[in-house]
């Protein structure tokens, strides 16, 4: 996966999705709408940026047509990105934050390896429907040089948010073997559950990320395999 809950941040989606309204009577300019003009939203400028990276091109797209085509300015879109490269991160970066409050509401007496699990599962609420939307996104990320040199960045941040968990868990270093085998390891199977999902669209991605980190957590034995 290039993204998890891959990615995806891939990867938000349910109230995340910007619908066009056609434009009524009342907020054609003779009938001005009254009160603040509607703001444009990071996902706004998400879509925009998607729509345009496909059409036009990555490279060829600028901050400047982006903030156009989302109907704002280019002030704005600073606001809430730092580059256009990390226009198409942005869910997942979210995700990261989400995956770190999850961790550390599980109670402490839920055994690590479920403790992630449900964590991990609990961010994550791509359905079937949003697969031709990530697709996309994955097509750019695994296809446009730039966004594949940012990719480990993101990944790193998700990677680091099991990590310290499980070293706060097992009271170790995060740099210690055990919190780094359980990150790197559950990355590593939550982007197979990620890619595996893509090419199917057939469940909720929740399902594939579950099987995949049982199976982890009972060591990959025939019995967990064939679940």
């Amino acid at each position: 996966m290039v993204s998890l809950g891959f990615w995806h941040s891939v990867l938000n989606t349910a109230g995340r999705y910007c619908h066009s309204v056609p434009e009524s009577i009342a907020d054609s300019p003779a009938h001005p709408r009254r009160g603040r003009p509607p703001t444009t939203s990071a996902r706004d400028l998400e879509l925009a940026a998607l729509q345009l990276f496909t059409d036009v091109g990555y490279d060829a797209t600028t901050v400047d047509m982006i903030a156009a085509a989302a109907g704002t300015s280019r002030r704005t879109f600073f606001r809430y990105f730092d580059s256009k490269a990390s226009v198409l991160w942005h869910a997942f970066d979210r995700e990261v934050a989400s995956l770190r409050e999850a961790l550390r509401a599980v109670p402490d007496d839920v055994p690590l390896l479920d403790a992630i699990r449900i964590a991990v599962v609990s961010v994550n609420h791509y359905t079937a429907a949003d697969v031709p939307e990530l697709r996309r996104r994955i097509n750019l990320i695994g296809t446009v040089p730039a966004l594949q040199a940012s990719a480990a960045v993101h990944y790193d941040a998700w990677e680091q948010a099991v990590i310290d968990y499980a070293a706060a868990r097992l009271d170790q270093a995060p740099d210690a073997l055990l919190p780094l085998a359980l990150g790197r390891a559950t990355l590593a199977v939550c982007r197979a559950a990620y890619e595996y999902w893509v090419a199917r669209a057939d469940q909720d991605l929740t399902v594939y990320l579950d099987a995949a980190i049982r199976a982890l957590a009972a060591g990959f034995t025939d019995r967990a395999v064939d679940r």
